[in-house]
């Protein structure tokens, strides 16, 4: 198999984000084993079914178009009232239609929650298991990543400073790269 393709979505849109940080990060880390790619989730209409009627909206089609490309997928999010925010559920549920052409179904998929807190997005980290498990992402279990106190671990350029998480991270990478080979479907 060539160097896998896994979209990166990431669950906050605020430009400087932790997570997004967290997501550049370990883009950064999994070269040159992963070819990692941000996927821009900012741009979806919410989900209607009326809308997805015949001719879908043109940015549900892209995003179905770039996601049919990809042989897995990282989730990088942060936790909104012990949940998943609404923007990746929302890519999920545009992702998951029309019923029976689901772009997520059999790609391997890992998650990495980010926040300031102490318990690093545990909630949102398991809620989103949940969705993933109906549809039929093959999720790494181990490492689990959460990644609390986040916002001490980068500097004022958005790099990745703590030398520990850098390490946990390269390890994480690097299982989520031996669970893509081990899991993936031949194109």
């Amino acid at each position: 198999m060539s160097v896998p393709k896994v979209a990166v979505l990431v669950g906050s849109l605020r430009r400087d984000s932790l997570n997004r940080k967290m997501a550049l990060a370990m883009i950064e880390l999994a070269q040159p084993s992963l070819q990692m790619e941000i996927v821009d989730i900012s741009q979806l209409p919410l989900y209607n079914e009326d809308n997805d009627q015949g001719k879908a909206p043109p940015a549900y089609d892209a995003f179905r178009s770039r996601m049919a490309t990809v042989d897995a997928v990282l989730f990088v999010t942060p936790e909104y009232n012990r949940s998943v925010p609404a923007v990746l559920k929302n890519a999920l549920d545009v992702g998951s239609r029309p019923y029976g052409k689901s772009i997520w179904s059999g790609k391997p998929g890992a998650i990495v929650s980010v926040s300031p807190g102490a318990l690093g997005g545990f909630g949102a980290n398991h809620h989103l298991r949940q969705s993933l498990v109906f549809l039929n992402v093959p999720m790494l279990q181990q490492p689990e990543a959460y990644i609390g106190g986040a916002a001490q671990l980068f500097d004022a350029a958005g790099k990745l400073t703590n030398e520990s998480t850098r390490g946990f991270l390269q390890t994480f990478v690097n299982t989520f790269a031996a669970w893509i080979t081990a899991n993936v479907k031949a194109k």
